[in-house]
Order: structure tokens, then C-alpha cells, then sequence
């Protein structure tokens, strides 16, 4: 059972915390000295009782956490037909799959590096994958010339066969990447260069880029890697497991 004393302190904390800018005046019931002596109680019993602190930390961050499972579950409800049926992203996978697969991605970002063969094995092991690739290059003017360069092969590869191959090459290249760069993959895979160059110019490159930098801001993606699977937003290279676990929950 809870004592008196107990609830005052509860009581006290509640109100020296929910506001912190209250300063004794004459008015006030408490004086100053009174206003010390709890101070010291609650102090003193928070230092016998540390646990009380931190359940209430974990109790904030579960609140928190939920609050931005439902702010991303309404993002993702709102954004829905240009998230998954966006006619400017890339599809691999099965178009027709039962479950879809987001990722948001930038050529120059590590974490995309080290996420890659997590893609590869989904892709490999679920034929029931819908995943899909968006540009989004936030690391700089190189990423933005690739991801202009990638729009392009895309334009030009309505199987995403070669795209996967220039995809992996440039994304699994060391070193900065840029126009020159992925250019280079680009030929490498047996690209039509001058095709390239033309389409790098068009409005359809711009309109791809603009729309994935838009979705991105209103799901509140700010970082790459960045997974979408049905109306969760999973941040960062999370790794093969944890993303198959995603994919399953999903589909049950």
C-alpha cells in the first residue's frame, strides 16, 4: 500500500518536474525552505530508490516508440500508392508478391554497402518479394550525379536485369562515387551510353529524384539505409535476419 508519505513525494516530484520554472512567491503555500526540505526528500529517495528513475525513463522511451510506430504507420497509409506503386522507382523481385519491400538508399553510404547482400539473399531465398529500390542521395553532389546515372539505366532496362547488375557494381565499388563512376558500371554492363546521356537530361530523372526526396521527408526517412515493410519504417542496416523477421510478420 502506498503511504502518505509516499504519494507526497510521488506528488512533489510531479510537480518540481512538470514545472521547472515555478518559483516561490508569497502567495505560494510552500516557502522556500519548505520547498528545500522536499527537494531533499525526494532526492534522498530517489537515490535509495534509483530503480523508480529508470522505470520511468523506459516507461517514457515505450511511450515514445509507440507514439512513432503510429506516426510512421499513418505516413506510410497516406503515402501509400507513390511508396509502393510509384510508376519512377525500381521493382525487383516478384512484382506480384505478397509482401513489399522498400529500401531507400544512397550510392555513397557504407551502411547501404554493408546492407547489399542483405538484399541479394531476399531476393534469392523469397520468391515471394516485392522490393523495391528508391535513390535517395543525401551524402553530397556524387551521390546525387549516380543516383541521376541510375534513373537513367533504369529508364533503359524495363527487365531490372541489367539495373541489378549496375546496381551491385557501383553500390559494392570502393571508394567515392560520382558521375564519372557510375558512368564507368554503367558501360561496364553493356549499357547504350549515348542513350544514357540523353536520358540523364530529361524530366523523368528530376521527377524521380524529387518525388523519392518528398516521400522521404513526409515518412520522416532522414538516414540511409531505410526500409519500408507494410506500414512499418525499419532505420538502418539491421541486417538479413532481422528484415526476413520483418518480411514474416508481415505476411501473418
Amino acid at each position: 500500500m502506498t503511504s502518505r508519505r509516499d504519494m507526497a513525494i510521488l506528488f512533489a516530484t510531479a510537480l518540481l518536474f512538470a514545472a521547472p520554472a515555478w518559483a516561490p512567491t508569497q502567495a505560494d503555500p510552500l516557502a522556500a525552505d519548505q520547498r528545500g526540505e522536499i527537494e531533499a526528500i525526494i532526492k534522498n529517495y530517489l537515490t535509495q530508490h534509483p530503480e523508480v528513475v529508470q522505470d520511468a525513463l523506459a516507461e517514457l522511451e515505450k511511450r515514445q516508440q509507440a507514439a512513432d510506430a503510429e506516426k510512421h504507420r499513418q505516413a506510410v497509409k497516406e503515402n501509400n500508392a507513390t511508396l509502393f506503386g510509384s510508376p519512377h522507382q525500381v521493382v525487383l523481385g516478384n512484382p506480384q508478391g505478397t509482401v513489399t519491400m522498400v529500401e531507400f538508399f544512397d550510392y555513397n553510404c557504407g551502411y547501404c554497402k554493408r546492407a547489399l547482400p542483405d538484399m541479394l539473399g531476399l531476393l534469392k531465398t523469397d520468391p515471394n518479394l516485392k522490393f523495391v529500390l528508391k535513390e535517395f542521395p543525401v551524402l553530397g553532389e556524387g551521390s546525387v550525379e549516380a543516383a541521376h546515372v541510375a534513373v537513367a539505366v533504369r529508364m533503359q532496362d524495363g527487365t531490372g536485369k541489367k539495373y541489378i547488375e549496375f546496381h551491385q557494381k557501383l553500390l559494392g565499388s570502393r571508394g567515392p562515387v560520382d558521375k564519372m563512376r557510375a558512368l564507368a558500371v554503367a558501360k561496364e554492363v553493356g549499357l547504350d551510353m549515348a542513350r544514357i546521356e540523353k536520358d540523364m537530361g530529361s524530366d523523368e530523372v528530376q521527377k524521380t529524384i524529387d518525388e523519392n526526396m518528398k516521400l522521404a521527408d513526409a515518412l520522416g526517412v532522414s538516414g540511409t539505409p531505410s526500409y519500408v515493410v507494410g506500414h512499418e519504417i525499419v532505420m538502418g542496416a539491421v541486417g538479413l535476419e532481422a528484415l526476413r523477421e520483418k518480411i514474416e510478420a508481415e505476411r501473418k
